[in-house]
């Protein structure tokens, strides 16, 4: 059979198996793993060739690298720096010490052997991770950016441990030693300098043609040309790859550069994770079953304890911490490549590889499982084992709710008890409670996610719900059933920022408020005032501001996951607000009796006005 025909066999059973196993909650990762093993030798035995598919798939890799990197901008890394190199490089170096540690003890492995398993074992899996977030709408969540700061770290992580493998074999060749190291270290200073002179001119240049597609064509034979350069070299593909898209990382095509090749990297990915599939020795499952499943869930509570403790190390709250726990306790993509390599160098042999890589696969097919025991059952009977109940709300029927006592919370409930408005104040801090009642104020303990809380709170009843919690993940679970269940109630909410009015405006939110951002315009009401403008000119300008600022809004709402649109749609704005600040001045100097006939009755901001056109 061609390799061709296997290709499209591949494809064709993808497209089929994979959107079926998402119809039942399997995840696509899993989908092409699941794919790979029907296909594979031990279930239909279609592959004849499975070296050769994989060598193909491995260029999925390489462009997963070449994004990665071009993710790891210098302003990036330092807003994350924390995050991603202080528990990173913690969770890597703990986790594989533990690990290298049970494998020599346990399974009588060499210190090389026992290094490289390790350290392999410590990688979780990026793409199994991020999408298993994406698909549940928690990559904004407190463990969902924390969990993406330490893959973050696990992929550089790789970078090194591929390149030492070559060094363990103990042989006398150009992959190990100085001359390696020193290799690497002119490759990328030559890179360096090849990307600021060559490189970024030379795009520039095609994206002058006016021919949009070129652009990913350049992007494809500069990885693909740095990758050729690295197999002359004896140096790591994957490292040349990532080095790349780092050095592609701050220049103006980088967001077309990641739109065009992502596609191919998904497919040439899901290709990859189905040729592990269809290599995985299912017959080891059947001869030492004890070992691999055993090995399997033992990975996932060892990873899953660490992680747990680490996150916990940094004063992370327990709900977070096991949620982290659940979400990177499995192994990654990185050790199937890790483990080939070390077979390739020779460090390791075919019959360690092979378990091992089972036990990888067995333990991201376990993760789902894992990830809902955490969520549904584990932390659920922490909260009650530890919290105390929740207060019993008397049904008073008020005709306003706020869910949230904090600064934004009681200047609301300060204005409707001076204006005689019954309304029941909730809210889940203890601290925040106890202070409020020494002083004779009325607030109830509550969770406002919990419908249960909702429906004694009166929401039946009301006719104005106040969401202003702080934690936007809450405000979004709270927003979104109140939406759907209560869709005729006023739900007037407070945004942290921009991106919080796209997701609540995203649930049909009309009365959105952005935290300090009135207080801003005020503030710069001031300024203009303070600086030489008359009031009426300052009001004047300040909510003109305003109205392109919402017109703004209302422009990105559609766009606002595109970063690069984004920024377009500002730019665009900030020119045509320029332009207009100009013409209103020169018409004023032109006609400045007209300009007092016509003066704004408000010279004040509006500060009553919400988020809305």
């Amino acid at each position: 059979m061609s390799l061709l025909l296997q290709i499209t066999i591949f494809l064709g059973a993808a497209l089929l198996l994979v959107p079926l196993g998402k119809r039942f909650g399997i995840a696509t990762v899993i989908g092409y793993l699941l794919t790979g093993i029907v296909l594979g030798p031990h279930v239909l035995n279609v592959a004849t060739d499975a070296k050769a598919i994989m060598h193909m798939a491995e260029f999925g890799v390489i462009l997963l690298m070449f994004i990665i990197g071009l993710e790891l901008r210098p302003q990036r890394l330092w807003q994350m720096r924390h995050s991603i190199f202080v528990m990173g490089s913690t969770q890597v170096i703990l986790t594989g010490m533990v690990l290298m540690g049970l494998v020599f003890l346990v399974f009588k492995q060499s210190v090389t052997s026992s290094f490289v398993i390790g350290f392999a074992l410590a990688l979780s899996s990026t793409a199994f991770v991020l999408q298993l977030l994406a698909e549940k709408q928690q990559l904004n969540t407190t463990y969902g950016q924390q969990s993406f700061s330490i893959l973050l770290f696990q992929d550089i992580a790789a970078i090194p441990l591929l390149a030492v493998i070559p060094l363990l074999t103990g042989s006398s060749t150009t992959h190990h030693g100085i001359a390696y190291f020193a290799a690497i270290l002119a490759t990328f200073s030559g890179l360096f300098l090849f990307s600021r002179f060559v490189m970024r001119p030379f795009f520039r240049f095609v994206a002058k043609s006016g021919a949009t597609e070129l652009i990913t064509a350049v992007g494809l034979f500069i990885v693909l040309g740095v990758v050729q350069l690295m197999e002359i070299l004896g140096i790591s593909t994957t490292l040349g790859a990532f080095l790349t898209g780092v050095l592609l990382a701050d220049s103006e095509f980088r967001h077309e550069l990641e739109a065009s090749i992502a596609p191919f990297k998904d497919l040439l990915l899901g290709l990859f994770f189905m040729t592990v599939g269809m290599t995985a020795q299912l017959t080891l499952m059947l001869h030492m079953p004890e070992i691999i499943i055993g090995s399997a869930l033992a990975l996932i509570v060892i990873k899953g304890v660490l992680l747990m403790g680490i996150a916990r190390y940094f004063k992370y709250k327990w709900n977070n911490s096991l949620m982290l726990a659940a979400c990177l306790a499995q192994g990654g993509e990185f050790a199937f490549v890790v483990l080939s390599v070390a077979q390739s160098e020779q460090v390791l042999t075919q019959a360690i590889v092979q378990p091992v890589v089972l036990i990888v696969t067995l333990s991201m097919v376990l993760t789902p499982l894992f990830y809902a025991l955490i969520q549904h059952v584990v932390i659920p009977r922490l909260q009650q084992d530890t919290t105390p109940e929740f207060d019993e709300i008397p049904d008073q029927s008020p005709p306003m709710i706020i869910a949230g006592f904090g600064r934004f919370g009681q200047i609301i409930a300060r204005n409707a008890r001076i204006n005689q408005i019954a309304f029941t104040a909730i809210d889940n801090n203890l601290q925040q409670i106890d202070f409020v009642r020494r002083y004779g104020g009325t607030l109830y303990y509550g969770d406002t996610t919990e419908p249960e809380i909702l429906r004694a709170a009166g929401i039946e009843k009301a006719k104005v719900f106040v969401l202003a919690i702080d934690d936007v993940e809450d405000s979004m679970n709270a927003a979104r059933h109140i939406r759907l269940n209560y869709p005729d109630i006023h739900l007037l909410v407070r945004a942290r920022d921009r991106h919080h009015v796209h997701l609540l405006r995203d649930l049909g939110v009309r009365h959105i408020w952005r935290e300090t951002y009135l207080s801003s315009l005020g503030m710069a009401h001031r300024a203009l005032n303070l600086l030489g403008l008359s009031e009426q000119q300052a009001s004047q300008n300040i909510q003109v501001f305003r109205d392109y600022d919402e017109q703004l809004l209302e422009q990105q709402q559609s766009i606002y996951h595109d970063e690069q649109k984004v920024f377009e749609t500002h730019r665009n704005a900030m020119a045509e607000l320029e332009h207009l600040f100009d013409s209103d001045q020169r018409h004023q100097d032109e006609y400045p009796e007209h300009n007092r006939e016509n003066r704004h009755e408000n010279h004040r901001i509006d500060v009553t006005q919400d988020d809305r056109h």
